[in-house]
């Protein structure tokens, strides 16, 4: 799916690079077709690598995508230019009045904290409620997905004795969600975080649906409102090289940190890193872009807020 993105914003030259097909805004104007509107909350703070992990995923597909990049107006970023926020991003109130087909909430390293000390927690929960009636399907990522979990449904989260870090083996617990078409069995996740949610939480709520997990990596993907809510533990976003360049920002900062599991060949961080999760990022992005976006939104934006749940 082509993303419609300004030409020149950094994302652009460097999935080219790739071989990953990226329209932009000036190809875009010539295309008489109602775009996908998906807006890009970044909360994590080197934001021009998030931006290009979630637009090399949302690329290559045949319609096309108009992406919003937003950020938190209640938090300055001091690990991003103020000239690339200030040309590329808009704050939630430019955007409040509008309505999405879609929105993906980063994580962010803020984990530790109870979310009530987060210093944009007040304006992120005017963020979610907001969704909740003007977005027709959410993905919530990492620390954000525990952030809207804990908001709508009460669930807590916990710290981890050590960090979860490396590529992990999931499975599906119902493969016939439309999210998993195509899925293989058995399918890996990089994972990256110091918390986690529990099952035992998530099953007491009727209204969530655990559609993923792994034996060592825990609860991986909830859904509530049939799809219009998904909140993803993971990252399958991530690029070949995060976790190694996480993994040598920890080693330098002289944090507790293991090696990333099932990420490097023979374990061993000098030699190449395996790649098995790309296919499966690729595909789970492509479903959600279709089945819980294309085949689910009302032509008529503003029809969004009368949408009820989605089932696919």
């Amino acid at each position: 799916m082509p993303l419609n993105i300004p030409h020149n914003l950094p994302a652009v030259e460097a999935l080219k690079k790739e071989n990953i097909f990226v329209m932009d805004d000036l190809r875009a104007s010539t295309q008489d077709i109602r775009p996908l509107k998906v807006a890009l909350l970044n909360l994590m703070p080197v934001k021009i690598v998030t931006e290009t992990d979630f637009v090399r995923l949302l690329s290559n597909s045949p319609l096309q995508v108009e992406i919003d990049l937003l950020k938190m107006q209640s938090h300055d970023s001091k690990n991003t230019s103020q000239e690339h926020l200030a040309t590329f991003y808009k704050n939630f109130n430019d955007i409040r009045k509008s309505n999405y087909d879609g929105l993906i909430i980063t994580g962010a390293p803020v984990e530790l904290l109870d979310f009530e000390e987060v210093n944009y927690w007040n304006e992120l929960v005017e963020i979610m409620d907001w969704a909740s009636r003007h977005v027709t399907s959410t993905l919530y990522i990492c620390w954000a997905a525990q952030a809207g979990l804990y908001h709508f449904y009460g669930i807590p989260k916990y710290p981890l004795r050590a960090k979860k870090f490396g590529v992990f083996k999931h499975t599906a617990n119902n493969p016939n969600v439309a999210l998993f078409r195509g899925f293989d069995d058995e399918f890996y996740v990089p994972h990256s975080r110091h918390t986690e949610i529990r099952k035992d939480d998530i099953l007491k709520v009727p209204a969530l649906s655990i559609l993923a997990e792994s034996t060592e990596a825990g609860v991986y993907i909830v859904m509530s409102r049939g799809g219009r809510e998904i909140f993803i533990t993971g990252h399958s976003e991530y690029a070949p090289d995060t976790l190694h360049r996480e993994y040598l920002r920890d080693l330098s900062k002289q944090l507790p940190i293991n090696i990333p599991a099932n990420y490097y060949t023979d374990n061993d961080p000098q030699k190449e890193i395996k790649v098995r999760w790309r296919a499966h990022g690729h595909l789970m992005f492509k479903n959600w872009l279709n089945y819980y976006i294309y085949q689910s939104t009302p032509y008529h934006p503003e029809e969004i807020e009368a949408l009820g749940d989605i089932h696919v």
